[in-house]
This record gives C-alpha cells, sequence and structure tokens, in this order.
C-alpha cells in the first residue's frame, strides 16, 4: 500500500517536472523535484535502507535543491529568452532516454541474475547454512562497498568531493558583486 502511494507519488511528480501544467516558471518544476526525491526516500525507508533515505533527504532534496533554486535565481531567466522546441534537441532527448533505460534494463538483469543464483545455492538443504545474508542498504555494507581495499571507491570519493568544493568556490565567485 505504501510503497503505490511512494512510487505513484513519485512518477507523478516526476513528470510534473517536466511536463507542468500549472506554471511555466522553474521554481515550480524544482518543487515538485523536491517531492520526487523525498517521496523516491520514502521508498528507501520501505527497502529498509534508513542511511540512505537521510540521505537522500539531506543531500539530494536539501543542498542540491539549493544549489538548483540559486542557479534558477542567478541566471533570471526571462520568457522571452526561453528557447523554442527543435527537432535536434528531441532526438538528443529521446537518445538520452533510451541510454538511460538500456542502462536501467541491464542493472535489473544483473541483479535478478544474481539473486536468482542465490536462491538456487539456499535451495539446497546442505548449503543453507552456509549462506549468508548481506543487508543491501546497510550502513555497514555501504560504508564496506565504498572504502575497501579490494573494491573500494577511495580516490573517485575524493575526487568528487575537489570537484564539489571547486564549483562551490566557483558559484561563490561568480554570484559576488562586482564593487563600484
Amino acid at each position: 500500500m505504501l510503497f503505490n502511494i511512494f512510487a505513484g507519488l513519485a512518477v507523478l511528480s516526476a513528470l510534473l517536472v517536466v511536463l507542468n501544467p500549472l506554471s511555466r516558471n522553474p521554481v515550480t518544476s524544482a518543487m515538485f523535484l523536491v517531492i520526487t526525491m523525498i517521496s523516491i526516500s520514502g521508498l528507501f525507508v520501505l527497502l529498509g535502507a534508513y542511511f540512505l533515505a537521510a540521505v537522500q533527504i539531506l543531500v539530494y532534496a536539501g543542498a542540491v535543491m539549493v544549489l538548483f533554486l540559486f542557479v534558477i535565481m542567478l541566471l533570471d531567466l526571462q520568457e522571452i529568452a526561453r528557447r523554442k522546441l527543435n527537432l535536434v534537441s528531441l532526438a538528443m532527448g529521446i537518445l538520452a532516454v533510451g541510454a538511460l533505460f538500456l542502462v536501467y534494463k541491464s542493472s535489473l538483469e544483473s541483479t535478478y541474475g544474481e539473486a536468482s543464483q542465490q536462491h538456487e545455492v539456499a535451495a539446497d538443504a546442505d548449503q543453507a547454512e552456509a549462506t549468508t545474508a548481506k543487508v543491501v542498504g546497510s550502513t555497514q555494507a555501504l560504508g564496506q562497498a565504498l572504502f575497501s581495499v579490494g573494491n573500494g571507491f577511495i580516490l573517485p570519493f575524493e575526487i568528487v568531493s575537489v570537484l564539489l568544493l571547486v564549483a562551490m568556490v566557483g558559484v561563490i565567485l561568480l554570484s559576488r558583486k562586482e564593487p563600484g
């Protein structure tokens, strides 16, 4: 029941981000994006991934949306300056959606392929005790996946943190008023 509510709200508000009949104001679309992120956080809670739900709210619905709104306000978009839909942008959008669909499909196949193999192993009575269940959304599993020595993402994590720092300094410099 709750899954249907959160999933429906996520899909509806994601559609309203792009196809907003209520207003052509980009701030309204950003607010619908916040609703999308909060409903996705609700889905994480239903999956038992409380840490990811909190990060979804704090980082994406909080910090990233503030950055989006700051850029929208900084650009000061005018109704006249909006571009019309052309054929090239439509084709590139359809191509991007197709590529994202293929990535989603391959990740689903790899996820459910591994799950079905693990289910076959667990079906054997002799090996049922030997298999250990791994909690996917737990903080421990996430930390081990990100920061383990063998397959960790320590270097990419640090590179992304430096890039975010450079982006914050750039935004501060761009938004600063010139003296005089």
